[in-house]
């Protein structure tokens, strides 16, 4: 799975004008599924994700992580990470996770987070959606489940 996780000081996505999701601190994650992942990604996600020590501690060095900084998580299903941009001007998604295997991950992701007692707020998958935050730092980080070994 690949993630982009912005830490926020607030973060909201909405769909047809109305708030599906809303945090204040913490991280806006946009992720996907990528073709091939296994309910294995979505582990390693859930468990690196909050253990991120990207929080400022009373020094403002980057020291704490997810829940030591009392944060919450939006997190974004977003297929466009799997573009494919080496040949010519039109990004290819094929990399990306079949629609329901991306949902089923996703949807994993989310269950386990939340099982680790993580406030989490979400997008509503395969919608046309509209993110507005504020990106604190800016902080941004990319994951790739993949690059763990």
């Amino acid at each position: 799975m690949r993630a982009v996780l912005q830490r926020v000081s607030r973060a909201a996505v909405c769909v047809d004008g109305n708030i599906a999701g809303q945090i204040s601190t913490g991280l806006c994650v946009l992720l996907c599924a990528m073709a091939g992942d296994t309910d294995a990604d979505a582990q390693f996600v859930a468990r690196k994700i909050p253990s991120l020590r990207i929080f400022p501690n009373l020094d403002a060095k980057m020291d704490l992580d997810l829940c030591a900084a009392g944060g919450a998580l939006l997190l974004i299903s977003q297929f466009t990470l799997a573009a494919d941009t080496t040949s010519g001007t039109r990004p290819s998604f094929s990399k990306a996770a079949p629609p329901d295997e991306g949902q089923r991950l996703f949807d994993l992701a989310v269950e386990l987070l939340r099982g680790q007692g993580i406030e989490v707020q979400t997008g509503v998958f395969g919608a046309k959606m509209e993110v507005e935050l504020v990106n604190d730092g800016p902080v941004t980080i990319t994951l790739d489940s993949r690059s763990r070994h």
